[in-house]
């Protein structure tokens, strides 16, 4: 047990499973109070304070203050990924892509500024992507696009609220193994007849250090950037890829 984030109380969203989770249990061996909050109750069920909510629900993000009372840090880790060009992808999913990655980030952070504006501090950790405006990823428009978006948000609260105590950051991962990345290397997999161990091997072939990124080591930086010690350190997005953005 660490004691990083001792006495500081957390959200995270997305905290049943994947990069979510890690971040969740790892602020929790670091001393913090943490609230899990996930759509899927069975994930989340062995959490100690978890929260059952659709962050679709925007009267239910607006109610969550008065549920966990203030908090010192705010982790958005919900996202979803859709396929697609431009030309190819579907109008509806563009809808979906927005309301979870973008819209739904900003309404946590709009719900629980006001908490950390009275305290006069609070750290806000965005995931964003390196798929984003930091490189376009062929067939991920839709993801891209709102993970950039996500990145402009972090830089706007940074800077309108840098006088505030409040500090806001984006971590931009490459390719992490994940429930859902697996779930993308199922799906190549099967769309170009492939073994789903030459699928995995192209997703991790991205990163020229020759791996896929641990959620433990997203997590690792999550920590940094939560803690008092990056207490310097706002509006950033801080890329961790494996070198994939290098070339």
């Amino acid at each position: 047990m660490g004691e990083r984030l001792a006495g500081k109380r957390v959200l995270v969203t997305a905290a049943g499973q994947g990069i979510g989770r890690a971040i969740a249990q790892t602020f929790e061996r670091e001393g913090a109070t943490v609230f899990a909050l996930d759509r899927d109750a069975a994930l989340i069920a062995a959490c100690a304070r978890p929260i059952v909510l659709d962050l679709l629900d925007h009267d239910a993000i607006d109610r969550l203050p008065a549920q966990t009372g203030a908090i010192d840090v705010l982790v958005n880790a919900a996202g979803i990924v859709h396929s697609g060009t431009a030309s190819s992808c579907a109008l509806d999913d563009w809808d979906a892509g927005f309301a979870l990655n973008v819209t739904a980030m900003f309404r946590t952070i709009r719900a629980y500024l006001p908490g950390m504006i009275a305290a006069n501090r609070g750290s806000i950790v965005n995931i964003a992507s390196v798929a984003s405006s930091i490189i376009g990823v062929p067939d991920r428009f839709i993801y891209g696009t709102t993970k950039a978006a996500v990145i402009g948000m972090t830089k706007a609260v940074a800077a309108d609220f840098v006088g505030c105590g409040v500090r806001c950051n984006a971590i931009c991962p490459g390719t992490v193994e994940t429930p859902s990345l697996l779930g993308r290397v199922r799906d190549l997999a099967e769309r170009d007849d492939l073994t789903t161990e030459a699928a995995h091997a192209a997703f991790a072939a991205r990163q020229p250090i020759g791996r896929l990124g641990r959620v433990d080591e997203i997590a690792a930086l999550a920590l940094h950037l939560a803690s008092d010690e990056s207490g310097f350190t706002t509006g950033t997005a801080a890329v961790i890829d494996g070198g994939w953005t290098l070339f």
